[in-house]
Formats: C-alpha cells, structure tokens, sequence
C-alpha cells in the first residue's frame, strides 16, 4: 500500500494541500538518512562512516533519555502515543537532522579538504550541499510543528541538543577515534570484512578517481600488449 501522510500525521491534509503532503514526506528524511548509512557502509566499509552512524545512534539515545526525564507532552498529547513515545521535548526529528547536518557540515570544511588552494568549483559545491543540509534540517523541523507533533520549543531545543551533540562527536572522532583508525583497520576480523581507513586522505572521492582510472589505464595495456 503506497504511504499515505495524512495518515501519518496528527493534522488532517486535505487533498489540496501541497505543503503538508511535501512536509509530511519531507518528515521521513531521517528514515532514508539510515537506509542511506547502511548501504555507503556495505560498500564502502568506512571506519569515519561507521562512525559517524554511531554517532547518529548515540544521539537518538540521549534524545529518548531526555525525553523521558523532562517528560514533556507532545501538542495534542494522548493521539501521538502511537508514534512511539508520548513525550516530545526535545524532538528527535528535528535533534537527528541537525546532528547530522552540523556534523556533515564539519566533515565537509574541516575534514574533506583537498588542498589550501582549493578551486571555485571545488569550494562552490561544498557551499551549496551545506545550505541544501541545514536547509533540510530546518524544513524537517518545521514540518513537525506544522504537523502538530511538536512545539517551537520542542523542536528549538531539539536542534540545538542535536547541533551541540555533532560538534563534541565530531571533535570526539577526530581527536580520540581517528588515531585509532589504523590500529583497527589491522585487526583480523577488520581485514576479513574489508574494512579501511581513509582518515589520511584529504579528499577519498578524488583519491579514488584517479587511483581507479591509473588501473584501469594501466590494465588496458597490459591487455593490448598481450593481443599484440
């Protein structure tokens, strides 16, 4: 059966409103964040990407132990238990997509550098993908206000435990896990599932361009020398 939002919302969406349908579907972006996780790790087999999912996972945890120590109902209070819980400050909606877009955000200017002479185009892109991440994350937000699951506050305090919670992972990662990338990459078990580490390679999608052609090109000869 193909979703319906206006089943899955609190506010009834009526069929000429464009907006609601679009935040309602715009409300599952951390259901395809997962999914999108799960599979770069399946192929790429990354230790800062595996990290990175935990850090995900370890923020959804503080956002449910929050949520049930302050125990703030949700707008329109009993309707909402079915969604999983009945409390919603802070929103975990609004805390997972600005934890992931902050720490996206970090990656991109701190961490995926090419070099100190970085081309427009090289620089353009990274600008435009950080404006579309915190411009999901702040629609995400609102959808969940207009939606009526939550508050202002809610999703306010929300964005800002998510926001806090990326920078200390993000600086957690870099200064704690990342000297031990290349100890872990060595285990057996690493080798044995294929997991790398490409902490020391400024820019892993260039890297891994240029090394894929050099084969390529160098394969193709050999190819040709043995036809000949």
């Amino acid at each position: 059966m193909p979703f319906d939002p206006r089943v899955a919302t609190q506010r009834p969406i009526s069929d000429g409103d464009l907006s609601g349908h679009l935040l309602a579907y715009l409300s599952l972006s951390p259901v395809f964040v997962i999914v999108g996780f799960v599979t770069l790790i399946i192929f790429k087999r990354e230790l800062h990407t595996i990290s990175f999912l935990g850090g995900l996972a370890l923020n959804e945890g503080v956002n449910w132990l929050i949520k049930h120590v302050i125990q703030e109902p949700r707008p329109c209070g009993g309707p909402h238990e079915a969604v999983g819980t009945k409390y919603g400050m802070p929103s975990s909606h609004s805390q997972f997509m600005w934890f992931f877009s902050v720490y996206s955000f970090l990656f991109l200017y701190l961490r995926m550098h090419q070099t100190n002479n970085a081309r427009f185009l090289d620089l353009l892109w990274r600008h435009v993908l950080s404006l579309g991440l915190l411009t999901a994350a702040f629609l995400v937000s609102y959808s969940r206000v207009y939606l009526l699951y939550h508050t202002w506050s809610q999703v306010l305090y929300g964005g800002v435990a998510g926001s806090l919670m990326a920078i200390a992972w993000f600086v957690f990662t870099q200064e704690v896990l990342t000297p031990l990338f290349p100890r872990i990459a060595a285990w057996p078990i690493s080798e044995f599932f294929l997991i790398r580490d490409t902490s020391l390679i400024p820019n892993v999608l260039w890297f891994e361009y240029t090394v894929t052609r050099a084969e390529a090109r160098n394969r193709q000869r050999k190819l040709g020398t043995k036809l000949q």
